[in-house]
């Protein structure tokens, strides 16, 4: 008959055998917290749900992006980052008014020869007004509008013939013709030496017509 082994050596043999086995991890939890939830498995990004953005980190988002240069992180400096509104394309609602800065000329009087020339002036006006009033009738509501119109064709005719550097004053007065007698006057503080006016006159059956331009140069 075979020998039983002693208890003693068959104890010793379970020990080592329970030895030999791997024990599962212990997981340590609070008391009162609830066990972590497994982690999802590893796969491709197209099976991640999209995260939840709200409304301000939109917004913050579409903010951040302006003036980004692709392939860097550091804002780019534009003309949209001068300005406190920007709009969704990126550019500035307000655009930048750029002034022109003029030097100073030193010039205390017109060239030689570049005077206001009175005569070739009044030529110019003298014909002016024979063209738009020859055939003209007067007519008490319309003297106004014709004379701001006469005003203004006056003045841009007379620019043509005027050297620069002057400003020009265009004055005239308009009435019915009825055999009265009309004095117009005038008086002006300036520099004889550069400035100076013309004058003419025009009348036919209707109405008078008295043009005056007065050039004084600007420095």
């Amino acid at each position: 008959m075979a020998e039983q082994p002693s208890p003693e050596i068959a104890l010793l043999t379970q020990v080592l055998a329970a030895a030999n086995t791997e024990a599962p991890p212990l997981r340590s939890t609070r008391r009162g917290s609830q066990p972590a939830a497994a982690a999802p498995p590893r796969g491709t990004e197209d099976s991640k749900p999209p995260p939840l953005l709200s409304r301000r980190n939109s917004i913050l988002s579409r903010r951040s992006s302006f003036g980004m240069v692709a392939g860097s992180r550091r804002p780019s400096i534009g003309p949209w980052m001068l300005h406190r509104h920007v709009s969704f394309s990126g550019l500035p609602i307000f655009q930048p008014i750029l002034k022109t800065r003029l030097e100073n000329t030193y010039r205390m009087g017109p060239d030689k020869g570049c005077k206001f020339d009175a005569e070739r002036v009044q030529r110019v006006l003298e014909g002016t007004l024979a063209c738009a009033l020859e055939t003209t009738v007067y007519s008490a509501q319309g003297s106004a509008p014709l004379v701001q119109s006469l005003t203004e064709l006056l003045q841009n005719q007379a620019k043509e013939v005027v050297p620069p550097r002057y400003k020009l004053v265009c004055h005239v007065v308009l009435g019915q013709q009825g055999q009265q007698s009309l004095v117009v006057a005038s008086r002006g503080l300036w520099d004889p030496e550069t400035d100076s006016f013309a004058s003419a006159t025009f009348s036919n059956a209707s109405l008078f017509a008295v043009a005056t331009v007065y050039g004084v140069y600007f420095e």
